[in-house]
């Protein structure tokens, strides 16, 4: 363990990312990809938790945009979150690691109730958390349950896995120029606008002084790199 920079993480992923090469559902070789990832840290001893978004199957502000009640959207968009934690545990079982998803939203049938002294205890004992249905209330996205989770079980650092190497002046999918930054505090993204979360996790952030690690998900390794310490993608932390 003494060669690691982090003993225990959150590791925020989105829905997106488990769609793969497809724009909606769950692609299962993408899957099972993160999973190899984040059981091969796992079996390094890390404690890791997760939360991972529902925008590939269900987003509730888009609904919302187009006339739906942000509230009823926003639940359904919680629900899609439920899917695809269970489909994170296979994989992770499949790799042979134990996992409890915790939701929530009371689905006793598929989940544990979320009780932070029991996930706590989850991790402790080896158990990767897969925190499902967001912070349970609408208007919050994943990333501020992302932000709250962290805080809450005592992870020292948010892991922000994304499609690109870190943060950008302007998005580099876009703008050949776009400038990277290797280190940004919470103010420089608060004031710049940079869109690494939404403004809420990165004050909840701020306020917990949690980390928050900023990398490519889909470069293989990467998450294991990250807790070891090794400087790529983008950390955000500390003041001015």
């Amino acid at each position: 363990m003494s060669e690691l920079r982090f003993q225990r993480v959150l590791l925020k992923l989105s829905g997106e990312a488990l769609a793969g090469k497809q724009k909606f559902g769950i692609d299962p070789e993408s899957v099972s990809a993160f999973c190899r990832e984040i059981a091969e840290v796992s079996r390094m001893g890390v404690q890791v938790a997760l939360v991972i978004g529902g925008g590939n199957i269900f987003r509730g502000m888009a609904a919302s945009a187009k006339g739906m009640d942000r509230a009823q959207g926003d639940y359904m968009g919680m629900l899609a979150t439920v899917m695809n934690a269970l489909a994170v545990q296979d994989g992770l079982e499949k790799e042979g690691i134990q996992t409890r998803v915790m939701s929530a939203i009371s689905m006793q049938e598929v989940s544990e109730p979320y009780i932070r002294r029991r996930a706590i205890r989850h991790l402790e004992k080896g158990r990767v958390v897969i925190c499902a249905a967001g912070t349970g209330n609408p208007y919050f996205t994943t990333d501020t349950a992302a932000a709250l989770r962290a805080a809450e079980l005592h992870t020292q650092a948010i892991l922000k896995a994304t499609k690109v190497d870190g943060v950008y002046d302007k998005d580099p999918m876009v703008h050949e120029d776009a400038v990277k930054y290797p280190s940004l505090s919470y103010i420089e993204v608060l004031s710049k606008r940079l869109q690494v979360m939404d403004s809420t996790a990165i004050s909840l952030a701020m306020d917990n002084n949690l980390p928050i690690a900023v990398f490519n998900l889909f470069e293989s390794g990467n998450i294991k790199k990250v807790v070891s310490g090794e400087n790529i993608g983008t950390l955000v932390e500390g003041g001015d």
